[in-house]
């Protein structure tokens, strides 16, 4: 038996998200499907680095599996996007130690949101970034990011949803250029929660309109309420680029 860690980049479009949902469509159910047929009908279990939800992409999202068939590693990619849609792509297998686990051995993450600074519509854009029709001051963003790097109790910039009991985290880089009409945002840190990239993204933007102040971030950081930061930014803009191990 071999364990085998995959780098995975996927179109997050039309999945409601990467786990196994019941009845629903998701990149997981789709890779294990590939497998189930390599392994004539036995049914193999994969291991990712973490979750993404509905719409969100990946460049380089990892899981791992285990397996008996003699492929060498060069043709494990071929074989599964033979049975894969078009919008997942395994882009590298590689032979694991035995104990190697893509998510309890990843030490940090690197994510990218894309923001498309524009009063038009882009048809082409649409699944793969946020849509702002509205001028930002980039300056005032940019004055915020030091605030949020470093490591901190992030429960203010946590969905209510999440059943973690520990939230602190700690970002290590957080980049903002503009690339012609878009925004592009980069963090990179040890873990992230569930929905915090996006609720970084979207308390950054209510700083650059105007209706937050950059030097009030580590008061919201220091309330521990999620109440006090942005909206949640949408899903489409969001890229998993990376894990680190």
């Amino acid at each position: 038996m071999q364990r085998y860690k995959c780098i995975v980049s996927y179109d997050g479009t039309r999945f409601a998200g990467y786990q196994v949902q019941p009845n629903k469509l998701t990149v997981q159910s789709e890779i294990e499907r590939a497998l189930n047929k390599l392994h004539k009908g036995i049914d193999i279990k994969i291991s990712a680095s973490g979750r993404t939800d509905a719409g969100v992409h990946a460049k380089g999202q990892v899981f791992h599996f285990d397996s008996q068939l003699n492929i060498p590693c060069s043709k494990w990619a071929v074989a599964l996007n033979s049975l894969l849609p078009d919008d997942i792509v395994i882009v590298k297998v590689e032979a694991a130690e035995s104990d190697f686990h893509a998510r309890f051995d990843a030490k940090g993450k690197e994510y990218r949101y894309y923001v498309h600074l524009s009063p038009t519509r882009d048809p082409f854009r649409r699944n793969f970034a946020y849509q702002y029709p509205y001028s930002l001051d980039i300056r005032a963003m940019k004055e915020a990011l030091p605030y949020l790097i470093g490591k901190h109790d992030f429960t203010s910039f946590c969905s209510a949803k999440t059943d973690v009991e520990d939230k602190v985290r700690e970002i290590t880089k957080i980049e903002l250029h503009e690339d012609g009409e878009l925004l592009v945002f980069r963090f990179v840190g040890n873990g992230f929660l569930y929905n915090m990239v996006r609720i970084l993204v979207g308390t950054l933007i209510e700083v650059g309109s105007g209706g937050m102040a950059p030097h009030s971030i580590p008061e919201i950081v220091e309330g521990k309420d999620r109440a006090l930061a942005g909206k949640t930014a949408p899903g489409q803009g969001l890229y998993l680029w990376e894990v680190f191990y």
